[in-house]
């Protein structure tokens, strides 16, 4: 069985994805070396850090999206708009659940969502 125990963001410009990942977590890095910072937040380990391979904005930025759950979508959604995120689609209802899509400053989506509720 696998686990999925981190997620890794290359950037080109780590100073400003730092500070703005520092700003959704709410938190300082867990670990910072160099010009990578990792946070651990929930059962995953979330760092972003320079990469020879990456430069500008993401070419294909809905390829693949991290969820970040919570069960107050709107709120989470307004605070992290106000720091800086782009809106890519505003807060909606799926079924029971709620998602709002957002972009980090190098273009890369992730999604706020309330908890998947296992008995449904």
């Amino acid at each position: 069985m696998l686990n999925l125990n981190s997620i890794m963001v290359g950037t080109d410009n780590y100073t400003r994805m730092a500070d703005f990942y520092t700003k959704v977590f709410g938190k300082p890095a867990d670990m910072t070396e160099g010009n990578w910072s990792g946070w651990s937040v929930g059962n995953c380990f979330f760092s972003v850090g320079e990469h020879s391979e990456v430069a500008g904005k993401a070419s294909d930025p809905a390829r693949m999206l991290f969820n970040l759950e919570t069960t107050e979508v709107k709120e989470e959604y307004d605070r992290i708009k106000g720091i800086g995120a782009e809106v890519i689609k505003e807060p909606y209802q799926m079924e029971t659940a709620w998602i709002a899509t957002l972009a980090d400053p190098d273009g890369n989506y992730f999604q706020l969502m309330t908890p998947w509720d296992a008995e449904e």
